[in-house]
Order: structure tokens, then sequence, then C-alpha cells
């Protein structure tokens, strides 16, 4: 196998760094193969780079052909499982399955780029408080929101990612959208603030909703927006009460219970 060797500054390859970084700073999932070995006659040479966005879309090459064709499809289960991967092609003879006829042997490490997760909290409370610290100890990315601009002001913004909003919840999810990537955490105060806030929330790309509170509040919630023309299927999105059972008491231990349910089901999803 050759050694592996550095892209020359200024090269393609720097370009597609650049692309990468863009991608993962505009939160867009991204997969970056990279071919790290070869031997004998094949297209690309070790260091050459190519990027596969969800969408199917690549930038740069790395040869072209069936064989790039088939990096692209593992990119996108790779974006899926959210896991990296080697690939190992040989490219000899066609018939026998080979993805090309160069007559030599290539290895790509394919890594995928995912945005970092956000756990957005509403309401910011003791117990919301106590989820946005620990959230961001977990290394997760935080934004919060709630709807007393006194208490929200009171919050370290210094603490979160993106600060504490207040005023409107349209408002605030225009500034801080919700994405695929975000578990929403509601440790609101009451029914009537729920059924405000919830429509918006229930009409996000958010793959997790969760709500504090009593299964008896969340039945009497889920009665007003049904109520109000909610559907069903977003009203089964919701996960109420949140939190797993620990016999949580205090502010910091019922954050544990809730942040516990979230990445139980991250690692569920991946």
């Amino acid at each position: 196998m050759e050694p592996l060797t550095p892209v020359p500054s200024g090269s393609v390859g720097n370009t597609i760094l650049v692309e990468l970084l863009d991608a993962i700073q505009n939160r867009r999932a991204v997969a970056l193969a990279t071919i790290v070995a070869t031997d004998r006659s094949v297209p690309r040479r070790p260091g050459s780079k190519m990027l596969v966005f969800a969408d199917g879309r690549t930038s740069g090459t790395i040869g072209g052909g069936e064989m790039e064709a088939r990096v692209v499809a593992e990119a996108l289960e790779a974006l899926v499982s959210g896991k990296s991967r080697q690939l190992i092609y040989s490219l000899v003879d066609a018939a026998a399955g080979d993805p090309g006829v160069c007559g030599g042997t290539v290895e790509l490490f394919l890594e995928p780029h995912m945005p970092q997760p956000t756990v957005y909290v509403i309401g910011v409370g003791h117990v919301g408080q106590a989820v946005v610290e620990l959230a961001l100890w977990l290394g997760y990315r935080v934004a919060a929101w709630d709807d007393r601009s006194d208490l929200a002001a009171s919050v370290n913004t210094a603490t979160t990612d993106v600060g504490i909003l207040s005023g409107s919840i349209h408002e605030a999810l225009e500034t801080n959208p919700i994405d695929e990537h975000t578990m929403v955490v509601m440790t609101t105060r009451n029914v009537g603030l729920d059924v405000e806030i919830l429509p918006p929330l229930l009409a996000s790309q958010a793959p997790f909703i969760g709500i504090m509170g009593s299964q008896r509040r969340w039945e009497i919630t889920r009665e007003k927006l049904a109520a109000a023309g909610e559907t069903e299927t977003n009203l089964n999105r919701v996960q109420s009460p949140i939190g797993i059972d620990i016999n949580a008491e205090t502010p910091v231990e019922i954050a544990v219970s809730i942040l516990a349910e979230v990445i139980g089901h991250q690692r569920h999803e991946s």
C-alpha cells in the first residue's frame, strides 16, 4: 500500500474542508469521504476527498464511476446511523462485482459530521435552570426560553450557547429554530401556558418533546389541544411526564431524570 500523502496547500482538498466547516457551522449533516491508502492503478490518490450531503449532493470526487456511487450510498447510510466506517474496494474484476477495472485497491474512511444535538429548554424556573446547566455539562448545545422576561434576564446567559430568549414563542423559534436534531424539554408552570406554546412546538421538526408534570396535567392539556384542532399524530409525539423514575425530588435530581430520558431517546433512535 502507498503511504498517505499530504494534500497540497491551496488545493481542492482545502476547498472541501472549507465547505465541511461551513456545513458544520450551519447545522447541515454531511459525510466526509477520504482516500487513506491505495495499491497499484487507481483513479485518485491518498488524501483525495469528497463531501456527501444528506440530499445526495456531492462536492469533490474520489474517482467517479461505480465506486464513487457506492461510496455515496454508504455515506447516506452513515448519515442515518451517525457512525464512521472504513471502506475497501478492489478495482479488478467487474464481472466479480468490483466497482471498476483499473487494477488496484482503494481504502477509504467515511466520517459523518452531524449537527451538535440541541436541548431546547422551555421554562427556566428552578428545574429548567438545572436542566440547562446539566445539558451543557453533558456537551449539548443549549437554547432556552421563558415568557417571564425578568426570570429569563436573571439567568446567566454565558451558560448557554445561544442565550435565554423571552417574549413571543413564535419570535423565539424564528430567532433559534428547532431542527431535527433538537430535543425539546418543557419545564413550564401550568396548563394554560402549555396550551398556548405547544402548537408551534408540535409543528416543528423536533424528534423529542417532553413535558414535566403529572399525568393528569398532560391529560387536561391534551384535551384542550385536541378541542382546538390539534391532531392525534402530533399529540402522540409528546412524552409526559418527562423523566425516568428515580424518585427524584430536588431540581438537580429531576434534571438528571429528564436528561437520562433524552439520552435514552437519542441512543434508541441511532
